[in-house]
């Protein structure tokens, strides 16, 4: 098996290089590790969120539990598909933890199982506790989306000083990915107000508004008067009949 020395900085900065040994085998574990965790962080948990965002908007009682068992089953298979890129790491890297890369990594690993347990523990709706596990639980989603972004960047970053390797179309490739993901999750959040632009006045208040000023047309028949009411098709004629004290909601309920 051939080996080829390549010249690498530790954590990104320029204070010291030193000599890496690099093989065909360390080069594929580290390229597998980058796919493992983009499966994870950087395509399955944003698209995930997009899910559960879809299904807060969706009227359809059914529909919003499909979305939400999607979000759940996505979210879950991200997290076994980055617990096999630690895993990956653990075997087969130095992890000395001494640059931007691998400490992130680390939060990250802690922070999804957390998240997972917190998503198994959500409390029903109405509870008590359902306030404070929504924050939680949303703090910690958003943290994790976006850590995990900044550190496939870092990643392809430390993978083109390790390898010596070109890596920008991976970067633009990833950003063409994430970016639409990234409109998506705020247009989703701006929907409903964008809805509301359009929705004219409501007709109760112009209906209770137009039926305080409808005119009242005399009556010779002693019946006191009549109103003329404007329904969806014609014009209706409502007959004010004179009433006392003891029949005054007669009229109403008639």
């Amino acid at each position: 098996m051939s080996h080829s020395h390549r010249n690498f900085r530790v954590g990104g900065s320029s204070h010291k290089c030193v000599m890496q040994l690099i093989n065909p085998k360390l080069e594929w574990d580290i390229a597998l590790h980058g796919l493992l965790f983009w499966a994870s962080m950087g395509f399955l948990m944003p698209v995930g969120i997009i899910f559960v965002k879809m299904s807060a908007l969706d009227v359809n009682q059914a529909r919003r539990k499909a979305l939400f068992y999607v979000h759940a089953f996505l979210q879950g298979v991200s997290v076994v598909i980055a617990t096999a890129g630690a895993i990956l790491s653990l075997r087969s890297f130095e992890n000395s933890f001494n640059n931007h890369h691998q400490r992130i990594g680390l939060v990250l690993y802690v922070a999804i199982w957390i998240q997972a347990i917190v998503g198994l523990l959500r409390p029903r709706t109405g509870a008590k506790r359902r306030t404070t596990w929504y924050l939680v639980h949303w703090i910690l989603g958003t943290a994790i989306s976006l850590l995990g972004v900044i550190n496939i960047y870092s990643g392809i970053m430390a993978y083109r000083v390790k390898t010596s390797k070109g890596t920008w179309l991976w970067s633009i490739l990833f950003t063409a990915q994430v970016s639409p993901i990234a409109f998506l999750y705020l247009f989703i959040d701006k929907w409903v107000h964008l809805q509301e632009q359009n929705i004219p006045p409501s007709s109760s208040s112009s209906g209770s508004d137009s039926r305080s000023e409808l005119p009242v047309v005399a009556s010779d028949s002693g019946l006191g008067g009549a109103v003329i009411v404007h329904g969806e098709t014609q014009k209706q004629l409502m007959v004010l009949e004179p009433c006392s004290k003891r029949n005054a909601l007669r009229n109403l309920f008639d």
